[in-house]
């Protein structure tokens, strides 16, 4: 037993050098005065008091926004992917899942490139619109291009664990639901959906955390000016050098991730019990 706990050492040692040691460092800087060196810093909540101003609040609350508008999509489009998907065969299922995820092998910012040549003023949809005599519209660096970019690279996180849950079901459950005389709807209602609701609030996670946090997409597909949160904290850091500023943005984003992840995981408890209750 001690051999095997010895094992944990490096990892707790990972932990500390890379994630325990960086927190610290953003609450420091959080909590002080603008300045880059650690022994002049001094005790200010300035910096969130400029985090709650109504400049950077509008931005706060449109990345918000922008995340739900995207999960929500993403909910409507991956659940019915998922249950297409997990009523085929294993074989086409993993043939479908690979064709999902294939995508993803390549880099997100190449990916999210692509997009650029698809949206823009001369990309492929106007040109599209052009031989068929449409005028052309303006899509590119809008926050229909956020939008779509975000679903494009974040669906898969809603499909894979919804498509888990519907795979792993036990179908004589739904068996009974026909034998019990209720028809295809009532059945999804009653049964498929509530046993399928773990797999949906992991894919709200795994799709409304990134989301709301992401700089790149904003970036490239909503041009420099468009500003979200992902963005306002890069920008800090990499441009501005407002180290202080930029810990609290991040500090207030933690703080907002946690409580999201501990809800939705009180949420996930209460489902499974409430299912297990009604099964």
């Amino acid at each position: 037993m001690n051999t095997f706990r010895k094992l944990v050492y490096p990892y707790c040692v990972w932990i500390g050098i890379f994630i325990v040691i960086p927190m610290l460092m953003i609450v420091v800087y959080a909590f002080s005065q603008a300045g880059n060196d650690v022994t002049t810093l001094s005790f200010t909540l300035a910096n969130f008091q400029k985090f709650f101003s109504p400049v950077f609040g509008s931005v706060f609350i449109k990345s918000i926004w922008i995340a739900i508008v995207t999960t929500v999509v993403c909910i409507l489009l991956g659940y019915p992917l998922a249950y297409f998907i997990a009523q085929k065969s294993e074989n086409v299922r993993n043939t479908m899942i690979l064709l999902m995820t294939f995508p993803q092998w390549i880099n997100m910012l190449i990916r999210t490139y692509s997009w650029i040549g698809i949206l823009s003023e001369a990309g492929l949809i106007n040109t599209i619109l052009s031989y068929l005599g449409l005028p052309k519209v303006d899509l590119l660096y809008t926050d229909f291009a956020v939008i779509l970019g975000m679903i494009y690279n974040f669906l898969p996180f809603m499909v894979l664990p919804i498509y888990t849950s519907l795979s792993k079901m036990d179908q004589s459950l739904v068996q009974a639901s026909y034998d019990l005389g209720a028809n295809k709807v009532q059945t999804f209602q009653k049964v498929i959906f509530p046993l399928s609701l773990p797999g949906v609030l992991s894919g709200i996670t795994m799709v409304f955390l990134p989301a709301v946090s992401s700089f790149v997409i904003p970036k490239l597909l909503g041009g420099g000016q468009y500003m979200l949160i992902g963005s306002l904290i890069e920008n800090q850091f990499i441009t501005v050098g407002e180290w202080n500023f930029g810990s609290a943005i991040s500090l207030v984003m933690t703080i907002i991730i946690l409580i999201s992840m501990y809800f939705l995981k009180k949420v996930d408890h209460e489902v499974v019990e409430e299912g297990g209750k009604k099964v």
